[in-house]
């Protein structure tokens, strides 16, 4: 049950908002999760327990849905979230070649972050711009008809510090 006049201070700050939000609505876990996603650009364990024991809803409750949808992360991701859209058209036209380069480039795997911080791959099941297959994306910049050979300088320059990757 909500505890009112009750505010949490340090990481915690700012959930209060978020219940209240959505406190009175059935169905609303995946409301609470999008809005800890988006406050954290991940669904911090802590926030998890936070918000389980003000509403009395069980913490697996809520892990339940966020494992259930690709959108939420349960762990930090990397500064670089790389996105491989694997949807028919990009399949297709190469996109798993491109990841398994990708993999190879960074030293990690699907849903890894590499150890610095800087980059998590994932694999996506499409976004709508077939057209344009294979689709590549880092962070906000999509990439169109992108090869292995692209996919690699691209993310040189992100490891070089360069910002996005456009050039």
């Amino acid at each position: 049950m909500l505890q009112d006049g009750v505010k949490m201070e340090g990481p915690m700050e700012g959930l209060d908002d978020i219940l209240a939000k959505y406190y009175q609505s059935e169905g609303s876990i995946v409301s609470i999760l999008q809005d800890m996603e988006v406050r954290y650009g991940y669904i911090p364990e802590e926030a998890v327990m936070w918000v389980s024991e003000r509403t009395g809803l069980s913490a697996s409750r809520f892990y339940g849905v966020a494992t259930f949808y690709g959108q939420f992360h349960l762990v930090k991701p990397g500064k670089n979230v790389v996105k491989i859209c694997r949807g028919t058209a990009c399949h297709v036209k190469g996109s798993e070649k491109i990841s398994d380069d990708i993999q190879t480039m960074l030293h990690i795997g699907v849903g890894e972050t590499t150890p610095d911080g800087n980059f998590t791959v994932e694999h996506v099941a499409c976004v709508g711009a077939c057209a344009r297959a294979p689709i590549f994306i880092v962070g906000k910049d999509v990439y169109g008809k992108i090869t292995p050979q692209k996919a690699k300088k691209t993310l040189e320059k992100y490891m070089g510090g360069e910002g996005n990757g456009k050039g």
